[in-house]
């Protein structure tokens, strides 16, 4: 049978406090539910199981773990008397605190599986959007009592009131349904309280026009000359587009060893999916120039990342979006302005420029290696952006038929006969 536990974790909050949970242990497999309070290990006889008088509230905070004692040990007998075998998780899913299933207490449960999960980028883009739906709706709520016309309000609310754009707006909604897939997961709500798919809330993003440089700005852009920082970021650049559109996160993570036999090999930081490219001989200029600072094998190419901890993928993450922020800058200022480009150059325009010069001269299914996609339809919605020959070459002909009609000159009309 499992045995249930009262037990303060080691893992203190920020005011030193230790969090007061429900251990369960069954066949040496231990889980722990968080009751939501936090108290001085001094305040705790760990003995007795019970909240020392020394702190404030030691009545109500010992009814309150008493209660939830009792309620634990009866689920668990419950689950025993039902089946012939119960893991731990099960017992710690039949008992989660009620208080637990309302909507922001599971957001901020998500929020901090993101941090833990080193998501940086994940988690700073949707801790505000938690922060914008709280404002919108003021107080808690269960998920029981969400519905469909109150994510259309508050997807309208954004954009009235906030002059959010219509993907912004979109990408909210995405928020409440990954934390709605977070709870239903974790079992603390029903899969038929969700309000996604079919019949119920679509999720839809507008589509957006996606525009690289053209052959002529890249040959401007490799032969321009620049002085530091700016010669560095053009080197970034151009090297993420002489390998298919790498990702920046992808260029700043490569180390000396993923370079062997004339090859890159590497695997992509998004779906670590892994293979190989053949070094072209324009990143062979760029490699070069890294070539002095060199330390050993394992040493990274560039310097962005050197001294991060990879092993706290967060504070890697978080260096990434911050190194990445300063190119762009540099880029935007300094590097655009001496190539004479008027668009926006970023170092993700560099896999944008990439797919606008292959347009329809590369097969989609070379492309997709290219770019390492999982699925050939992603390559294919993703390349339809910049492949205009067939749909260029079609008002073409439309616009020239009308001309050739105008300029071809009518047949003269044979003479009619007058009857005999």
């Amino acid at each position: 049978m499992a045995v249930v536990k009262l037990v303060l974790r080691k893992k203190p909050n920020k005011d030193g406090l230790l969090p007061l949970t429900l251990r369960i242990t069954k066949d040496r497999k231990s889980s722990f539910i968080y009751l939501g309070y936090h108290i001085s290990v001094d305040d705790w006889d760990e003995s007795q199981q019970r909240v020392k008088k020394s702190h404030p509230n030691a009545a109500r905070l010992n009814n309150f773990i008493l209660k939830k004692l009792s309620e634990a040990n009866d689920h668990s007998l419950e689950l025993e008397t039902q089946k012939t075998y119960v893991s731990p998780g099960a017992v710690k899913q039949k008992i989660k605190p009620s208080a637990g299933s309302t909507f922001f207490a599971q957001a901020d449960l998500y929020l901090q599986r993101l941090k833990e999960a080193g998501k940086y980028n994940q988690y700073t883009a949707d801790k505000p959007r938690v922060k914008h739906f709280k404002e919108f709706i003021k107080n808690d709520l269960a998920f029981q009592d969400m519905t469909v016309a109150m994510l259309e309000r508050f997807k309208a609310y954004l954009q009235t009131k906030h002059n959010h754009s219509e993907r912004s707006a979109v990408n909210h909604i995405v928020m409440v349904r990954s934390v709605f897939s977070h709870a239903i997961k974790d079992g603390v709500i029903d899969a038929k309280h969700y309000l996604f798919g079919k019949g119920k809330m679509k999720i839809k993003f507008p589509e957006s026009s996606k525009v690289g440089l053209n052959a002529e700005e890249i040959k401007s852009l490799e032969t321009v000359a620049l002085a530091e920082p700016a010669n560095h970021a053009r080197n970034l650049w151009l090297f993420s587009y002489y390998f298919a559109g790498m990702r920046v996160s992808d260029v700043l993570r490569l180390r000396w060893s993923d370079f062997q036999n004339d090859r890159l090999h590497y695997a992509m930081g998004k779906n670590d999916k892994s293979g190989s490219l053949k070094i072209p001989e324009k990143a062979i200029k760029i490699i070069d120039h890294y070539k002095a600072f060199q330390q050993n094998k394992a040493d990274l190419v560039f310097p962005e990342l050197k001294g991060v901890d990879f092993d706290d993928n967060f504070i890697t993450q978080r260096t990434i979006a911050f190194k990445t922020s300063a190119i762009d800058k540099c880029l935007k200022n300094h590097v655009a302005p001496a190539a004479k480009i008027d668009k926006k150059l970023t170092m993700h325009l560099a896999r944008h420029s990439f797919a606008q010069v292959a347009s329809d001269k590369i097969p989609v299914q070379i492309l997709q290696k290219l770019y390492r996609h999982s699925s050939i339809l992603t390559t294919m919605g993703y390349q339809s952006n910049f492949t205009t020959q067939q749909t260029d070459d079609a008002l073409d002909a439309v616009l020239n038929m009308d001309d050739d009609k105008k300029q071809k000159p009518a047949k003269p009309k044979s003479p009619t006969r007058k009857p005999k």
